[in-house]
């Protein structure tokens, strides 16, 4: 029983690890420009499907060393998704910066559709399942009588080094200064001599492009990815950002891990609960928005960190 909880555990932080990163990109966006980017899902999509491309190539071009290929899948996937992320705000969302939330959300929702249709229709075979490469998948270690995965544990790590940088960025450097202040105020922020502009693309380069890295863990851990696997993970990472409190990057944290303990929970303890797992994650984001919408660290209103 102790080994199951323990497996249950590794099974928590690793998905917990994933959801933390695409609700920091949700945070990142409603601190900076109050913006609830659902198009998000769709970047966390093309970050699997740009690991996936990037695999191919490496295989086409006689790479044997399955680290350098992750380490590469990584890095060219947060490059893209940051790209993507970029110009999704200056010829998406700038456009409509100012109006009304509705015509944003809105907005974001319409640049998810077409990103995703625009896969399923160009890529090769969009429409269906794609196995991932992923060569340590099966490779695994004992800790007593449990049996951990190399792949879960690598990601678990990752994760949590990703999100401690973001911190140290938005904490530490004059860019986080910059988003901070935006976040604050945008009008006083460009009265200061900020540019704006910059700040919030910066933004978006920064939360897609961790959106890119979940994407790719996605398909290394679950060695599958679709073309329609993004709508859900913006909802769950919409999900985790408001358990833990839009515009608060420890709260993205926090909510990621409570959003994976749900699904962990619901698995474990419901027969069957593989199937309902989505519809508790659901329940949860209804209860916390009825019951306590500022999230569970109660994140303040206007302040991003």
């Amino acid at each position: 029983m102790f080994e199951t909880w323990i497996q249950q555990l590794v099974n928590g932080l690793t998905i917990g690890g994933m959801y933390t990163l695409v609700a920091v990109g949700f945070t990142l966006f409603f601190g900076v420009l109050k913006l609830i980017n659902f198009a998000h899902g769709e970047v966390f999509m093309l970050g699997g499907f740009t690991g996936l491309v990037v695999a191919w190539l490496a295989e086409d071009l006689g790479l044997q060393s399955g680290l350098l290929i992750i380490f590469l899948m990584f890095v060219i996937s947060m490059g893209v998704c940051a790209v993507i992320g970029a110009l999704m705000e200056r010829f998406a969302y700038r456009p409509v910066r100012g109006m009304p939330v509705l015509i944003m959300l809105v907005t974001s929702l319409a640049v998810g559709i077409v990103v995703r249709e625009a896969v399923k229709e160009f890529f090769p075979e969009g429409a269906n399942p794609h196995a991932f490469y992923s060569p340590f998948k099966y490779d695994s270690f004992q800790l007593g009588s449990v049996v951990l995965d190399y792949t879960q544990i690598g990601l678990i790590l990752s994760s949590i080094v990703l999100v401690y940088g973001v911190y140290l960025l938005v904490a530490k450097t004059w860019v986080g200064r910059a988003m901070r202040a935006t976040s604050e105020d945008l009008d006083a922020a460009r009265m200061m001599g900020i540019d704006v502009d910059i700040v919030i693309r910066n933004t978006f380069f920064l939360g897609s492009a961790l959106g890119g890295v979940a994407g790719v863990m996605n398909g290394l851990l679950y060695l599958s990815i679709r073309f329609d696997m993004g709508w859900v993970m913006a909802i769950k990472g919409f999900t985790a950002a408001v358990v833990g409190g839009l515009g608060n990057i420890y709260g993205a944290m926090f909510g990621g891990y409570i959003v994976a303990a749900v699904e962990v929970l619901v698995v474990a303890l419901i027969p069957e609960g593989s199937r309902y797992k989505d519809v508790f994650v659901f329940l949860l984001l209804i209860v916390v928005l009825v019951f306590r919408p500022s999230g569970l660290l109660r994140a303040p209103e206007k302040k991003m960190g």
